[in-house]
């Protein structure tokens, strides 16, 4: 089953309720999509962390084959 950008955005925005969040739909099959997260929350992280960040605030939502999301496409930044 695919997922919205709208159950998407949700997601996201339950884990980073200040955030600027922009989401892309790829490929039109609610499937592959970009996202970009720019949080204050991130600010001293390194890449990864803030991409585990966002990955934990998604829920499961990519695990393995039955995962509702194939592929993100992750920007991740805190504010200038």
């Amino acid at each position: 089953m695919a997922i919205t950008a709208s159950e998407l955005e949700n997601l996201l925005r339950d884990g980073f309720p200040k955030a600027q969040i922009t989401i892309t739909d790829l490929a039109g099959d609610g499937n592959h999509y970009a996202a970009e997260v720019i949080d204050e929350s991130f600010r001293g992280l390194n890449r990864v962390q803030q991409q585990r960040a966002v990955y934990a605030a998604l829920k499961g939502k990519m695990d393995g084959n039955h995962g509702e999301l194939h592929a993100l496409a992750l920007t991740t930044k805190a504010p200038d």
